[in-house]
């Protein structure tokens, strides 16, 4: 009986750089070297700038796992692999091919990752007789990108990057160990007791011992709060300041770091410096009082919103006001990209201002609601905010999102204006020209209701769009007849129902029609006041309304606004592209579950403060909030709804929640009392604030208050003690008071 033993194959080979020799390795060799601080370093800065570190990166050879005397050559392959390594150019687009690879791939993926300078690896199993070029072609149709033609041969290698790169990596990747019968030529019997130096240890700088800590905090890499850290504190350590530089940074890290000199060791960057001297750094670092560290907490929170940490106080001041933030690293594609150079403050409108439009180009999908109907998405913003209060931040993305409506129809209306010019100059006894019936999508607030019912007879199922720039130009020009006709065209258009008209005239249009029909306005408070009176509030507009409020701007020093690149703006377009793709019934079970939830906790809020306001508003609240939510899934191309898809879809229906109480709570109900009185007044031995524990969170002073304020008039408290240095966030649920108060 032929006697076996157990041999590792190895899947890789690992050099230092291209020229270097090059090692088999195995699959603990190369998760290692992935996972190396060193590694991430080097990356970060090159996609700072830095390229000459890239010729420096440590290279992987995906196509063949040994070569002879490791000799990376095709000449020298000694065990090249049936697979092929894509390398796409294109930046950005990682999470996009991804996901669509996972969806449908023609090829089986082993490894999808994000290269150094934001391209994308995507390594597949080649089929036997498929050659190289053949692949490339299906998986360009895939994926919708050109990937390297010269990426191919069995020697071609790859730069190593972090493990925080990898988007997906299957098992298959990693060769298992073979039973091999003794004997076979090219076995390479490797005996249990032999010794062998591997591609990671011959890379690292030094041989660590010890514990190997997570490279990561709160899920964010060292290297990422690292990089932040010296952008916040005037930029890496020049010659000369290179230990005070390090040692401060040791001193905030060992916050995140329990205070573990092994850890802090590392993760630190090293500029040079030895390991003793390293140690050195570290040692007096954490002999200093132990104590938190304000700013690495700004870095922490910031980079798990995806924004600047010079911008997190203002995101507090927003969670205070408006109990929502923006997780913007969360973001899908289009809505991610829409926010780039924008203040924190205005996210919220900006999302609400886009979000209409986004949803009239994913006009043909339907879903499935948490009580069984069928809905379309139709959605319709307000922006309201004081005069130069910079709503025209909404306008300047709706521009953008608006560029494919705006092509088309600029075609469709010449054609139409042809045939009003054939109709004008036809003679009296010739036959007048054929109605071309074209498609426009987009048309002004200002629209005649009889031009409206024309757009939509011409629509063929598709949604209609407006953009108004100012809320009091479109309640002048309308009138008070024509205001209340459209008034009843938007509650229509919010369930796709129902509208027409009948006239005994062909001056006028006569039919009736479904009504799709989204729109964004952006308005002042004092318009907004005019367009929804106590005469008409109970009509149902206006908790089928989006509402969104710009930050207050008074006393306050001039925002400073970012400029999309045209990356950006080509990304936006691809939303735009995808969003319009999709048709027929989406599935969204898991956050027709998160809506069901959030509606029924707040069923239960009303009915304890028997809130009759809040009641009205939360069901409405919820279907926005469940249509933002169906948007942010159909953008991330995800096959079924993330958690950041649920999150997104619950901030948005409480956002909507809180702000419609907030602009029409009054009026609804008269016996709500106006914030900025009810919520002041107390004697001198009845303040609300003296009341509170010196620990307390917003359940604690809903209870004190609950009969005298809503719930945006709470926040509005919280936030001027906090702008007021009254008290600090203690974490996400409570506040604690400032002891010098």
């Amino acid at each position: 009986m032929e006697s076996a033993v157990i041999r590792t194959i190895h899947f890789t080979c690992i050099g230092k750089g291209h020229g270097a020799p090059c090692l088999p390795a195995d699959q603990s060799d190369w998760e290692a070297l992935r996972r190396e601080p060193w590694l991430a370093q080097m990356c970060a800065r090159i996609e700072k700038g830095d390229e000459e570190l890239k010729h420096r990166l440590p290279v992987w050879t995906p196509h063949c796992a040994e070569f002879k005397d490791n000799h990376r050559a095709i000449a020298d392959a000694v065990r090249p692999l049936n697979r092929l390594m894509l390398d796409f150019d294109e930046k950005g687009h990682t999470d996009e091919i991804c996901a669509r690879l996972l969806e449908q791939s023609p090829l089986e993926p082993l490894l999808i990752e994000e290269s150094v300078r934001r391209g994308t690896h995507v390594l597949v199993e080649l089929p036997e007789g498929m050659t190289a070029e053949e692949a490339q072609e299906l998986m360009a149709a895939a994926t919708g990108f050109t990937p390297d033609a010269a990426v191919k041969d069995v020697s071609r290698c790859i730069y190593m990057v972090p493990e925080d790169h990898t988007k997906f990596v299957s098992e298959k990747l990693f060769a298992p160990s073979l039973v091999i019968p003794s004997g076979v030529e090219g076995s390479h019997e490797i005996s249990p007791c032999a010794t062998e130096i591997s591609p990671c240890a011959a890379l690292s700088r030094d041989d660590k011992a010890g514990t190997e800590y997570p490279q990561a905090f709160k899920g964010i890499p060292y290297t990422s709060i690292i990089s932040e850290y010296w952008r916040r504190t005037g930029g890496e350590p020049s010659e000369g300041e290179r230990n005070v530089k390090l040692h401060k940074l040791a001193v905030n890290l060992r916050a995140i770091c329990d205070n573990k000199k092994d850890l802090l060791m590392q993760v630190m960057p090293r500029f040079g410096l030895s390991d003793a001297e390293l140690k050195s750094v570290v040692d007096s670092a954490c002999k200093e009082p132990t104590k938190g560290s304000r700013l690495m907490d700004q870095i922490v929170d910031a980079l798990e919103l995806g924004i600047s940490s010079d911008e997190i106080e203002d995101a507090e001041a927003v969670q205070a006001e408006t109990g929502v933030n923006v997780n913007v690293k969360a973001l899908p594609i289009g809505l991610k990209e829409s926010l780039v150079g924008v203040p924190v403050s205005m996210h919220m409108p900006l999302l609400c201002g886009i979000l209409p439009m986004a949803a009239a180009y994913a006009d043909q999908v339907e879903v499935e609601y948490c009580d069984g109907n069928k809905h379309r998405l139709g959605l319709m913003s307000i922006i309201r905010g004081e005069q130069a209060s910079n709503k025209s931040v909404v306008k300047n993305a709706i521009d953008i999102w608006k560029r494919q409506f705006d092509e088309e129809d600029a075609l469709a209306r010449k054609r139409e204006d042809e045939w009003k010019e054939r109709k004008k100059s036809r003679k009296a006894n010739e036959k007048a020209p054929e109605d071309p019936k074209v498609l426009i999508r987009m048309v002004p607030v200002t629209v005649s209701c009889s031009t409206l019912l024309k757009r939509f007879k011409n629509a063929n199922g598709h949604c209609i769009y407006s953009f108004g720039e100012e809320l009091d130009t479109l309640r002048k020009t309308n009138g008070a007849g024509s205001w209340s006709s459209k008034y009843d065209i938007y509650r229509l258009s919010f369930d796709n129902g129902e509208w027409g008209q009948d006239y005994n005239s062909d001056a006028a249009e006569s039919g009736v029609v479904k009504v799709a029909y989204n729109w964004t306005m952006l308005g002042t408070y004092g318009a907004m006041r005019k367009c929804f009176k106590s005469d008409n509030i109970e009509n149902g507009l206006s908790s089928r309304v989006l509402v969104a409020e710009m930050p207050d701007s008074s006393f306050q020093k001039m925002p400073k606004f970012g400029r999309r690149s045209a990356e950006d703006e080509a990304r936006i377009q691809e939303a735009v592209t995808r969003l319009r793709s999709f048709s027929g019934l989406i599935d969204t079970p898991r956050l027709r579950k998160a809506i069901e939830d959030w509606v029924e906790q707040k069923r239960v809020e009303a009915a304890k403060d028997i809130d009759h306001v809040k009641d009205t508003y939360r069901k409405r609240a919820a279907v926005i909030g469940f249509r933002c939510g169906v948007i942010f899934h159909l953008l991330s191309g995800a096959k079924r709804e993330t958690k950041a898809c649920l999150d997104f879809a619950l901030m948005m229906a409480e956002y909507c929640l809180q702000q419609q109480m907030k602009a029409f709570g009054e009026v609804l109900q008269s016996q709500y009392v106006d914030a900025s009185e009810a919520c002041q007044r107390y004697g001198a031995n009845h303040s609300v604030f003296d009341q509170l524990a010196p620990t307390f969170t917003m359940d604690d002073l809903r209870a004190l208050k609950r009969n005298f304020c809503g719930e945006s008039a709470l926040r509005k408290i919280i936030s001027r003690w906090y702008r007021d240095h009254w008290i600090d966030r203690v974490d996400k649920t409570h506040w604690q008071k400032v002891a010098t108060l």
